[in-house]
């Protein structure tokens, strides 16, 4: 079986109802690329019909190109989600991709060679010139840049937005980051661009036009003292040496 040029992983927890309609979405856009590609689902610990729609979607569509693989894991936490689609991934380019695909599916080869090359990482972000928000109530976006503050001043200087749930990696990086990985939920994004950094590798951020989705599952009290934590977990492994050299 040929290498795909691409692999989409779209981490799932309770996605049932937005599911069915990203699927066809990232399926017919898929379609008219003159690459090869595959979809990769990671149900994550959902209580809902999300495994089953999944499967059945892979099911029926199974003849098709692209390939759809549905991975299943028991604990919960999108880390460990997209941790497990990545390695299992097989593409030359690994996007992971959040189901409510605030950022349409669309711009995606803007992270993708011949558009971008000269990189490791290619992250989308909502804050550097040239990004659109759309539909966005101003204390997200406040909520927003108090994570991000938070990060730059911890872990990451220099990145904008580290946040947006669409990354890009070259297929040659995701083994030496995602095996490093040991933040299992929302953090492990920063965790892994931390290790990027330092390994030395190229991150790219890449204005995208973003969608505001009302039914985002972040808590903002909850999860901005989790994110606290675990950057000072992030920078207590390296001080340990939980990362290993840097290159």
């Amino acid at each position: 079986m040929s290498t795909p040029f691409l692999s989409i992983i779209i981490p799932a927890h309770n996605e049932e109802h937005r599911l069915p309609t990203t699927l066809e979405q990232v399926k017919a856009f898929l379609q008219t690329q003159p690459y090869n590609a595959e979809i990769l689902v990671v149900e994550n610990a959902s209580q809902d019909h999300t495994l089953q729609i999944a499967l059945e979607f892979a099911k029926t569509h199974f003849t098709d190109q692209p390939l759809i693989r549905v991975l299943q894991v028991q604990e919960r936490g999108k880390g460990v989600a997209v941790k497990r689609g990545m390695l299992e991934a097989r593409g030359e380019y690994r996007f992971m991709c959040d189901a409510d695909l605030s950022m349409p599916i669309g711009e995606v080869n803007r992270f993708l060679p011949p558009a971008l090359t000269g990189f490791d990482i290619a992250i989308a972000s909502r804050e550097t010139a040239g990004a659109v928000r759309y539909n966005e109530p101003a204390y997200r976006h406040l909520v927003g840049r108090v994570f991000n503050t938070l990060i730059r001043v911890l872990a990451l200087p220099t990145l904008q937005d580290t946040q947006c749930g669409f990354k890009c990696f070259r297929a040659a990086v995701v083994d030496d980051l995602f095996r490093q990985q040991k933040i299992s939920g929302w953090s492990f994004d920063v965790e892994i661009l931390y290790i990027a950094r330092r390994r030395g590798y190229k991150i790219l951020e890449i204005p995208i036009p973003w969608y505001y989705n009302a039914n985002s599952k972040i808590s903002v009290v909850k999860d901005s003292f989790q994110m606290g934590l675990d950057i000072l977990k992030i920078r207590l492994n390296d001080l340990r040496g939980g990362y290993g050299p840097a290159h």
